[in-house]
C-alpha cells in the first residue's frame, strides 16, 4: 500500500503513462454527480428511465460478467499451496499492464477517485485510489463505495495507508481483457472490461482479494458475506453472517420482508463483511460497503419486495429491458410491462411477450446506496461493526443437502464452510448449472493460498472467547421432478427464527453424521405450506450417498495443496466413521 505523501509522485507517473485529456478529481459532490450524468446522457452511454434519479447503461455483450479466467493473483514468487485464481508473476504481469494503459487514456478524461470502504474513523476502514476512463464506472463507485470531500479529507490529513488501482475500458476485446492484483504492493489493474466485478475497483479486488491478503497478515477475514441483524418479539436482536456463491440468494435474505408477527429483519451488507476480533473475544463484522449491486432477473415484488423498493429511485440499471413508458423490466417481475413492446438489454425493439428470447440480460444489474433501504440496521454505519451470534454457509445444491444443520463446533463448521458446493449461476463467465465446490463462497475471490485461508479460518476460531455457531442451509433442495421443496424468500425466516431459538437454547436438535438437524416441529412451519412428510425429506442424510460425498471432497481438498489443515482432513474420517456405524 502507498501512503498520500507518495501518491503525487504515483500519480504524475499515471498521468504519463496513460496520457489523458484531462484530469478530473471525483469526489462525488452533487454539482460532480450532475455534470456526470449530463455528459453520459450526450454521449448515450446512459439514458433516463422512469423513476426518481434511475438510469439504464448498456454494456458491451460480451462484457456482462466476471470473468475469472481473467483474473489473475500477481506475486514475486509463484503460489505452491491450493493457489485459487490465476497466477503471474509480478514482473510479467506489471509488464502486460504498462503494456495496455500506455496512452491508452489518450483523447479521454481520467477521473481520479478517493474512496474509503467502511465508516469513516473505525478500525475495520481502509482506503483506496481508483482511476479510471469510464464515467460509468465513476458514477458507479460514488454508489458502491464511499467517495466523498470528506473522505478525500481524511486522505489528506491522516496519510493512511491506501490501495490503488488503474482501470481502463481498452477495447472490450474478451481475449485481451485483465484483472490484475498485485498482492505484495497492493495494487489493482484491470484493463478492458466495464463489468462492475472487473471494474469497480472496491468491491471485489479490494474489499476480498486484497482484504484477503490484509486480513491474513492483520489476523481478520474479509468474506464474500451478507450480514443482517434479526429482532425477535422479545426485543432480542441477533447478528447474523452468510456466504453464498454468487446468484444464489445472498441479497433475497439479506432484505428479508418478514411474514411472521413480531419479528423484524435489518440489513447491513448483501455481499461483503469483514470480521474482526475484538477486545472482549467477540467476532464483529462490518459491511465495507456503501452500495448494493444485485442481480436483477427474478426480482419482484413477491420474492424480494425490500429490493423492489430499493430499485425504484436513485439507481443504476444494467443491462435489463424497457417498457414504452421507460419503466426497467426483466424477466421474472410480477408485472408485465406497458405496451406490445419492449427494448430489449441490447437496445433493440422487440414485440412482447417473445418466449424465443430474453428481454434482459441474465446477469442483469441495479447499483442502489444502502440507505434506499428501508430496512437498514440502526449500526449499518457503526465502525465498531456488529457482534455475530451466528454464521451461515449455503450453497445451491437440488439433492442430499438438507435445509439446515447446525455444525457440532467451529473446525466441523469450517468444514461444513469448505466443503460447500453449488451449482454455478449467471453472475460468473463459463457453464451455467456444473456443480463446483466453493469455500466458503470465496474461490473466485481469495488472494493467497486456499489452504492457508482454511487454515486462517481455524485459527481465528480458537482465538475467540465468544465464538459464533455456525450452520449450514440450502434452500434448493429438489423432488424427482425438478420442484422445489422449500417455498424459499421470506419462508426462509422460519429457518433463522429456529436458529435464534437454537442460540438462546429454546430448542433441542437431533445428532446426525454431519451435523445437528432439528426435532420434527420445533422449525415451525404453521404459516407455510410446507407438509410434515416434505420436513423429513428436507431433513434427510443418506449415508451412502454421504460416503460418495466425502469421497468428492477429498479430492477436492487435495487439489487444494497438499498442506490443507489436518482439522478438516479429521472432519472427514469423523465423519465418515458415523456414517459406516449407521450405514
Amino acid at each position: 500500500m502507498i501512503g498520500m505523501l507518495l501518491l503525487d509522485d504515483w500519480l504524475t507517473h499515471k498521468i504519463t503513462l496513460c496520457n489523458p485529456s484531462e484530469v478530473v478529481l471525483y469526489t462525488n459532490t452533487p454539482q460532480q454527480r450532475a455534470a456526470l450524468t449530463a455528459q453520459m446522457m450526450q454521449d448515450g452511454s446512459i439514458e433516463q428511465l422512469a423513476g426518481d434519479d434511475n438510469w439504464l447503461h448498456r454494456s458491451d455483450p460480451t462484457d456482462v460478467a466476471r470473468m475469472e479466467d481473467r483474473t489473475f493473483i500477481c506475486t514475486s514468487e509463484p503460489n505452491k499451496s491450493g493457489a485459487t485464481n490465476n497466477w503471474i508473476s509480478t514482473d510479467k504481469a506489471m509488464a502486460v499492464m504498462i503494456d495496455r494503459f500506455t496512452g491508452a487514456f489518450s483523447g479521454r478524461k481520467m477521473y481520479v477517485i478517493p474512496y474509503a470502504m467502511g465508516p469513516l474513523d473505525g478500525p475495520f476502514t481502509k482506503y483506496g485510489i481508483e482511476v479510471t476512463d469510464s464515467p460509468y464506472v465513476t458514477l458507479s463507485m460514488g454508489i458502491m463505495t464511499r467517495v466523498s470531500p470528506d473522505v478525500l479529507h481524511k486522505i489528506q490529513t491522516d496519510n493512511p495507508s491506501m490501495v490503488l488501482g488503474m482501470h481502463c475500458t481498452g477495447e472490450l476485446n474478451p481475449d485481451d481483457r485483465w484483472v490484475c492484483h498485485f498482492t505484495e504492493a497492493q495494487e489493482i489493474w484491470s484493463f478492458g472490461s466495464n463489468y462492475g466485478g472487473n471494474a469497480l475497483l472496491g468491491k471485489k479486488c479490494f474489499a476480498l482479494r486484497l482484504a484477503s491478503v490484509m486480513g491474513f497478515q492483520e489476523g481478520w477475514l474479509a468474506e464474500h458475506m451478507l450480514i443482517l441483524e434479526i429482532t425477535n418479539p422479545e426485543g432480542h436482536t441477533f447478528a447474523l453472517a452468510a456466504a453464498f456463491p454468487s446468484a444464489c440468494g445472498k441479497t433475497n435474505l439479506a432484505m428479508l420482508n418478514s411474514q411472521i408477527p413480531g419479528w423484524k429483519v435489518n440489513v447491513i451488507g448483501d455481499d461483503i463483511a469483514w470480521i474482526r476480533l475484538d477486545d472482549e473475544g467477540y467476532l464483529r463484522a462490518v459491511n465495507p460497503e456503501f452500495g448494493f449491486f444485485g442481480v436483477v432477473p427474478g426480482t419482484s415484488e413477491s420474492t424480494n419486495p425490500m429490493a423492489m423498493d430499493v430499485m425504484s429511485h436513485n439507481t443504476i440499471f444494467t443491462n435489463v429491458a424497457v417498457d414504452t413508458l421507460g419503466t426497467p423490466w426483466w424477466e421474472g417481475k410480477d408485472e408485465e410491462p406497458e405496451g406490445d413492446e419492449l427494448k430489449d438489454w441490447l437496445g433493440v425493439h422487440r414485440n412482447y411477450p417473445d418466449s424465443s428470447i430474453r428481454f434482459a440480460q441474465p446477469n442483469s444489474r441495479f447499483t442502489s446506496p444502502l440507505t434506499n433501504c428501508k430496512a437498514i440496521s440502526p449500526n449499518w454505519n457503526d465502525p465498531q461493526g456488529v457482534r455475530l451470534d451466528a454464521i451461515l454457509f449455503g450453497g445451491r445444491r437440488a439433492t442430499m443437502m438438507p435445509l439446515i444443520v447446525e455444525a457440532m463446533d467451529w473446525n466441523h463448521g469450517v468444514f461444513l464452510g469448505a466443503s460447500m458446493a453449488s451449482q454455478t449461476t449467471a453472475a460468473a463467465g463459463g457453464r451455467i448449472g456444473v456443480l463446483r465446490r466453493d469455500p466458503m463462497a470465496m474461490l473466485p475471490f481469495c488472494g493467497y493460498s486456499m489452504c492457508r485461508y482454511l487454515e486462517h479460518w481455524i485459527n481465528i476460531g480458537h482465538k475467540t472467547v465468544h465464538t459464533p455457531r455456525i450452520f449450514h442451509v440450502n434452500w434448493f433442495r429438489q423432488d424427482a421432478d425438478g420442484k422445489y421443496l422449500w417455498p424459499g424468500f421470506s419462508a426462509n425466516l422460519n429457518v433463522l427464527q429456529w436458529i435464534t431459538e437454537r442460540l438462546q437454547g429454546h430448542v433441542g436438535g437431533m445428532d446426525s453424521a454431519i451435523g445437528v438437524l432439528p426435532i420434527p416441529g420445533d422449525l415451525d412451519i404453521s404459516t407455510l405450506d410446507v407438509s410434515l412428510e416434505t420436513m423429513e425429506i428436507l431433513s434427510e442424510v443418506d449415508a451412502g450417498v454421504w460416503l460418495e460425498e466425502l469421497k468428492s471432497i477429498e479430492t477436492f481438498f487435495a487439489s487444494l495443496g497438499d498442506d490443507i489443515p489436518v482439522e478438516l482432513m479429521n472432519q472427514i474420517e469423523t465423519i465418515r466413521l458415523s456414517l459406516t456405524q449407521k450405514a
